[in-house]
């Protein structure tokens, strides 16, 4: 029976993957002009969500301490700015790329970590309120991001079921 370190480890990462292939199938699913299109009139694009989706995990890498991000131009558009704020997206078939680009990169890099560097502090927390709140560590990360993965899967399968109607 694995120690129960492993045993969060195994289930936290298990639901990351679930929701990394339903977003990958969904994302796969609809066409770049489904995907350009707004969720709900006045919302974001799928597109928008996409390439924030990307920021999101892309900024694991450094939080981690696993390297620096892979996209960090496509910060101020996808995450300090709002959809529809005028400035320029990549393509869709851009943003496809990178989300891959992204998730494979993280994929190989979660692959390599040990049990105990999952329990370890992240680069947002310093040594005295880690010490005090031992929570906030990189599983905990993957968690929250799973958790905010999943929130834009389901605003993004709107663009599915609103254009088979």
């Amino acid at each position: 029976m694995p120690d129960q370190q492993q045993l969060f480890i195994k289930i936290a990462l298990g639901s990351w993957d679930t929701q990394i292939k339903r977003a990958d199938k969904i994302f796969s699913d609809l066409t770049d002009e489904q995907l350009s299109a707004d969720i709900a009139p006045g919302k974001n694009s799928g597109a928008y969500l996409l390439g924030h989706l990307i920021v999101v995990h892309d900024m694991i890498l450094p939080l981690f301490g696993l390297g620096k991000q892979l996209y960090p131009s496509l910060e101020n558009t996808f995450l300090t700015s709002p959809d529809k704020s005028g400035l320029p997206f990549p393509a869709v078939k851009e943003l496809r790329k990178y989300w891959n680009d992204v998730n494979n990169t993280l994929a190989t890099q979660f692959g390599q970590m040990k049990p105990d560097d999952w329990f370890q502090k992240h680069a947002s927390v310093s040594e005295e309120d880690f010490i005090k709140e031992p929570h906030r560590n990189r599983l905990n990360v993957v968690l929250n991001r799973t958790n905010h993965l999943s929130y834009h899967i389901g605003q993004v399968i709107l663009l599915a079921k609103t254009n088979k109607e």
